[in-house]
């Protein structure tokens, strides 16, 4: 873990919400030089706070409509490993995230889907045939809110 001061959380705080910003603009929006909020940004960047980042997509407009939650709970963990069954399921495009969960389910997924009949064919062709499949439960994204997360 890293120590971060307000600086740093004011230039994080910049950062989400717009991640393409030059490290002058992010330097002006927290009172500092472009080579202070460089140094800055760098370090965080080395400490691993800041992931690698990735382009987000508006998926409606390219023709997936619906996002699904789908918990998936293995029928015979004995059976089937866990590394089998993430391997089947992230080879699945419509699948976005895989995460392992502790609860009533096993594995938590999110899937685009274009309408609720593709996201039926893609849960009965893919999902129910992936090794060690038992029960599954799907909760239709109604909208999204991103947050600035914790670091106030």
């Amino acid at each position: 873990m890293i120590d971060l001061d307000d600086t740093d959380r004011a230039i994080l705080r910049v950062m989400q919400g717009s991640a393409t910003l030059k490290a002058s603009e992010i330097g002006r929006r927290v009172g500092l030089s472009q080579p202070a909020a460089w140094r800055r940004i760098k370090r965080l960047n080395e400490a691993g706070v800041l992931k690698p980042r990735h382009l987000d997509l508006d998926l409606e407009k390219l023709g997936f409509g619906v996002t699904v939650f789908l918990g998936v709970k293995l029928a015979t963990k004995g059976r089937v490993s866990l590394e089998d069954f993430e391997r089947a399921v992230t080879a699945i495009p419509e699948v976005q995230t895989v995460q392992h969960v502790l609860g009533m389910y096993d594995y938590r997924l999110r899937i685009v889907a274009r309408d609720l009949p593709d996201f039926e064919r893609i849960l009965r062709r893919r999902i129910m045939t992936l090794p060690g499949v038992g029960n599954v439960e799907a909760n239709v994204l109604l909208s999204e809110e991103h947050l600035p997360g914790p670091l106030g």
